[in-house]
């Protein structure tokens, strides 16, 4: 496994430490790639994670929001009959997981679904209105005569 050395930019970059740890984090934790997933963008503000759990119903699986950190866990419950099958050959996994996700600042579960097996987990991006990009008018001239009248003034 390759390892990837983050110091040079601890150097250069200022506040971006959890970032770099995060990554570190996730370079080091593979999990297996058990279950599949996929993360698509649906728009600017609106994302997807559609992970294969077939063989999980909906109570054995779990999803949990805490801060920016998502964690879907599946915990499947075993009988008798299963631990009598013998299997000659087991190509499907069944087995418990717990995938985790970093989101983003200000990314937040809206909702979940099941279907045909494929677990859709629907997130949005909602940014605070202070938070968000605003324009800045420039006054040029007329501000610096603004300043100068306000200055002749308290001489006065």
């Amino acid at each position: 496994m390759r390892t990837l050395d983050f110091t040079p930019l601890y150097r250069s970059a200022i506040g971006f430490d959890r970032l770099f740890n995060q990554m570190e984090q996730n370079l080091n934790n593979s999990n297996g790639g058990y279950p599949p997933y996929n993360i698509e963008q649906q728009d600017e503000n609106h994302y997807r994670i559609t992970m294969a759990v077939a063989g999980f119903s909906d109570d054995q699986l779990e999803i949990s929001q805490h801060q920016n950190r998502l964690i879907v866990t599946g915990k499947r419950a075993i009988s008798e009959q299963d631990e009598k099958r013998q299997y000659l050959y087991q190509g499907i996994a069944e087995r418990d997981f717990e995938r985790k996700f970093q989101l983003a600042d200000h990314v937040k579960v809206i909702g979940a679904a099941m279907e045909n097996g494929l677990l859709h987990i629907e997130l949005e991006r909602e940014v605070p209105e202070e938070e968000k990009p605003r324009r800045i008018a420039i006054n040029g001239q007329r501000l610096l005569e603004q300043e100068d009248s306000v200055v002749g003034h308290s001489a006065e």
